[in-house]
């Protein structure tokens, strides 16, 4: 019954300057060995599994690591690289495959595995049944090229090569996400349900399936799985007629789209669905740490994600077993659709996401607010994001000295009618795009915002307006739609925020 879990493969990293786990399954009391390099571990199976323990290596290869059990099983996996790895997590800006993204096609056209970037795709099964078994069996790392990358995700790519190339060393990513999708699918079930705050997302899922057998949930999905396969097939030849054709439209020429489908068991929109299907099968694959790019799915509930979001994280460096692992966060950026008014919900969500960055210890936030698009809720200009990761990761992990940062707000003292602000990594002032110093916006005591007039004083910003005579409340950017005015001289936009006296 000798088996190595299937994250590991030929073509893999393994994290350099750390314990790295290797895992599988055995028969008890069956002796199992790792060797690499010269390197070697050993332990015994227990409870039909085993786990070895490699002691902390440093960056090279490529090498040939050899998993061998008394029972008489071996398995050899070649052109393995030790260096650094990171799982990057999310929904589908995560997602986002290099082929389709901005300037993709071109990056894909020269790729080669001398760009030291290499990926594992973890399945997108929203169910443990033979079919995702078999897709793991299948499964494994690929090196860069300009066909085995085209699924990747963009923004892990461009965080990746950027790192590597400044590192000198090969890094890993582990895909794990999928679009559409909660940050409650990807939290356990018992941690949902055990938070105040979070708890909704298990009531509601048990109200959804109440009396439904396992089997009869299953048959329901199947069927609106097939019903969504259809009708995607039709609407792309009616996209392919007219590109622009309005969703309305296309659903009287194709009928009704019924995504998300019926809740239940084999939904991957499920409570700890994905956490169960998805992340539990790669972990606890030894990382550096987590990139992670989502929060447009709760945008429903953004007055509880910041309590759903930092169980997220608490989760996750347990489950990996290092409650200090490095977690980057991408800040949503600007978005609204044409049709809708402004709700103001995303911009909640942005605010939990930095909230979540000052208060959760050794995070990081890549704000991109200037990187959405109108209308258009997968914007693809990834490279930017990518990048902005990357600088996080070398500030927050590799310690090198680089402006990872745009303008952080700190502090409002109130004066001369109006608001002086003061900025965190502000010491070289501002660049300002566009129309002027616009954004901003004050309120009094009435709670009723106005637009304000703002003002730069070398590293600060002086806010007022005529209507507002005493401020309580000032705002910049605290929209889902607005292109963003203010930044940094390092190009990167000052983070939205919101403060009262």
């Amino acid at each position: 019954m000798f088996t190595v879990a299937s994250v590991y493969s030929s073509n893999m990293v393994l994290q350099r300057d750390k314990n790295v786990v290797i895992r599988g399954e055995a028969d008890d009391g069956a002796k199992v060995a790792a060797e690499i390099n010269c390197v070697k571990s050993e332990t015994i199976a227990a409870d039909g599994k085993w786990r070895v323990v490699l002691p902390p290596m440093k960056a090279g290869g490529p090498y040939e690591l050899t998993i061998s059990c008394s029972d008489g099983g071996e398995k050899r996996f070649t052109n393995v690289m030790v260096g650094e790895v990171w799982l990057c997590g999310g929904q589908s800006n995560m997602e986002l495959e290099l082929q389709n993204c901005k300037g993709g096609k071109e990056v894909l056209e020269a790729l080669t595995p001398e760009c030291n970037v290499r990926f594992y795709y973890t399945n997108k099964k929203s169910i443990i049944d033979e079919d995702m078994l078999a897709a793991e069996r299948n499964s494994g790392w690929s090196e860069a090229g300009s066909e085995s990358s085209r699924a990747w995700s963009a923004v892990g790519f461009f965080f990746a090569r950027k790192l590597a190339k400044e590192l000198g060393v090969t890094v890993g990513l582990i895909g794990c996400n999928w679009g559409g999708t909660s940050a409650s699918a990807w939290v356990d079930k018992d941690t949902l349900a055990n938070c105040a705050e979070t708890r909704s997302y298990i009531d509601e899922y048990e109200k959804a399936i109440e009396g439904k057998s396992a089997e009869q949930q299953i048959a329901e999905y199947d069927e609106y799985a097939e019903y969504q396969r259809q009708w995607y097939e039709r609407s792309q030849e009616v996209y392919a007629k007219d590109p622009k054709c309005p969703w309305d439209k296309v659903q009287e020429i194709c009928g009704v789209n019924k995504y998300p489908g019926p809740m239940g068991c084999k939904n991957e929109l499920r409570p700890g669905g994905l956490y169960e299907t998805m992340l539990q099968r790669v972990c606890p694959y030894t990382l550096r740490g987590f990139l992670y790019y989502q929060g447009e799915s709760d945008d429903h509930k953004p007055d509880s994600y910041y309590r759903l979001f930092t169980n997220l994280i608490e989760v996750w460096r347990r489950d990996w077993g290092d409650d200090e692992l490095p977690f980057i966060m991408v800040q949503l950026p600007m978005f609204k659709y044409a049709s809708d008014p402004d709700y103001k919900h995303w911009c909640k969500i942005r605010e939990a996401q930095m909230r979540a960055y000052k208060t959760v210890k050794n995070t990081g936030i890549a704000v991109i607010t200037d990187c959405g698009e109108f209308d258009n809720i997968h914007p693809v200009d990834k490279l930017p994001v990518g990048e902005r990761l990357c600088l996080q990761a070398e500030k927050l992990v590799y310690g090198m000295d680089v402006k990872a940062f745009g303008p952080l707000f700190k502090s409002a003292v109130a004066k001369d009618g109006g608001f002086e602000l003061s900025f965190d990594h502000a010491e070289e002032g501002f660049d300002i795009r566009g129309e002027g110093v616009t954004g901003f916006e004050l309120a009094g005591a009435d709670g009723e915002l106005h637009e304000a007039a703002a003002e730069i004083r070398g590293g600060k910003i002086f806010v007022s307006s005529p209507e507002v005579k005493a401020p309580a409340e000032v705002r910049y950017d605290f929209f889902n739609w607005k292109e963003p005015a203010v930044f940094g001289k390092n190009g990167i936009p000052l983070a939205p925020f919101r403060y009262t006296l």
